[in-house]
């Protein structure tokens, strides 16, 4: 039987979902399969092994705040990841996140580059892959990683947080060697925004398709609960405004929205918030038109709260391919965005807007005429365009590539 190694940081959040659910397409089309992750849970239904430790984890986040070497104290737990794929003996390896604190991505790829005979394939989320540091940089429009980075990198005390050393050349000339020693493997983007990167950038060489994220249509749908309001103390004579996200650090764009909610004030409105931490929920009880939810792993709550909004707002300054436009707009909820990322690869005229200046005087005047021209009853006959966001159309491909690189 033809065999798939997946490898991920978690197996949760978007990109857990993600690789758990092209395990699961791989299982149906007859692979076996294993993910390996490093952090929180594994899926219950799928064979999975986590190869990390909790307090490796919070190590390696305090060795690079203090030393900037994101993963490469994890040594231990890579090698016993290394051991089970050695004894598994794949023949494909499927990567996507290998950052994240909890693997030393140098001793993986010494082995991929001199011991792995097997097909390689990795799915990027992000920009880490190419850059001396960060997972993204277009907040601080940062060209240094189309040449090289320098000790100077703007994103230093950005994700993967560090305070005293700056290492991002080093890291960028490691990565680069390590990245093209070995130029046979795939890569994958769900954008093609970021696939335009990755043609600027040193992995240029390698093959790169897009295959854009997808959701579940049989979840995602518009669905009528009038008890959700009740729940969360909703206003039944407000329109509501909605943002959601896994994490609401700085760049997904929390402080936009408090900024919203103050030029909002007087309007007949009430902002809904999901996925803040409990400092966050507390720091938005000040604030009469916002109500916090923290985070959830309910989906069928999360599509109802989609279904009950008026307007879905998404702020953030950095993404991919972000699957709460697609979440939303399969709900039936018109999306307003900042063009960033992939944004605009998501949504069109008839089913939002993508702002052309990015700020949060344009939003305010989006909202206020989504609202008062109905926009939301008037959306289009979404079926062809939902195709487009169809997770099942998403898995198939990566089949298909599976299939192919077995096929050479």
């Amino acid at each position: 039987m033809k065999k798939v190694a997946l490898i991920n940081s978690v197996c949760t959040g978007s990109t857990g979902k993600i690789m758990g659910d092209i395990q699961r397409r791989a299982n149906e089309r007859g692979y076996e399969t294993v993910s390996f992750f490093g952090r929180g849970n594994g899926f219950s239904d799928l064979e999975c092994i986590k190869f990390n430790k909790n307090n490796s984890f919070y190590f390696n986040i305090l060795y690079n705040f203090i030393f900037n070497r994101q993963g490469l104290q994890s040594k231990q737990e890579t090698e016993f990841l290394l051991q089970k794929l050695e004894e598994f003996r794949p023949d494909i390896i499927h990567l996507h996140n290998i950052h994240g604190y909890y693997l030393n991505y140098q001793l993986l790829f010494n082995w991929i580059n001199t011991s792995f005979k097997g097909k390689l394939i990795w799915t990027l989320h992000d920009c880490w892959a190419f850059t001396g540091h960060c997972a993204y940089f277009s907040y601080v429009n940062c060209k240094k990683w189309k040449k090289q980075c320098d000790p100077k990198c703007p994103m230093r005390h950005g994700y993967p947080y560090s305070f005293f050393i700056d290492t991002s050349q080093g890291e960028f000339e490691l990565k680069k060697e390590l990245f093209t020693n070995r130029e046979d493997f795939e890569i994958v983007t769900p954008s093609n925004w970021l696939n335009e990167l990755v043609k600027q950038s040193f992995l240029q060489n390698h093959h790169v398709q897009t295959i854009n994220n997808g959701i579940n249509l049989d979840v995602f749908k518009p669905y009528v609960d009038k008890d959700i309001k009740q729940k969360y103390g909703i206003p039944g004579n407000k329109n509501i405004i909605l943002g959601v996200a896994n994490i609401w650090e700085k760049r997904k764009g929390l402080d936009d929205f408090l900024e919203l909610s103050r030029l909002l004030i007087n309007e007949n409105i009430v902002i809904i918030l999901v996925g803040l931490s409990r400092a966050q929920k507390y720091l938005t009880k000040k604030y009469k038109n916002i109500i916090g939810i923290e985070r959830t792993e309910n989906v069928n709550e999360l599509v109802k709260i989609y279904s009950l909004s008026d307007v879905f707002i998404n702020l953030t300054k950095e993404d991919n391919y972000p699957t709460v436009n697609i979440e939303s707009i399969a709900c039936g909820t018109p999306v307003i965005t900042y063009d960033t990322g992939g944004c605009k690869e998501q949504v069109i005229s008839t089913t939002g807007y993508c702002c052309k200046k990015n700020t949060v005087e344009e939003v305010k005047d989006k909202v206020l005429e989504f609202i008062n021209t109905d926009f939301k009853n008037r959306i289009f006959d979404n079926s062809e365009i939902l195709s487009n966001f169809d997770a099942n159309k998403s898995f198939d491909k990566y089949i298909k590539i599976y299939d192919r690189l077995l096929e050479k």
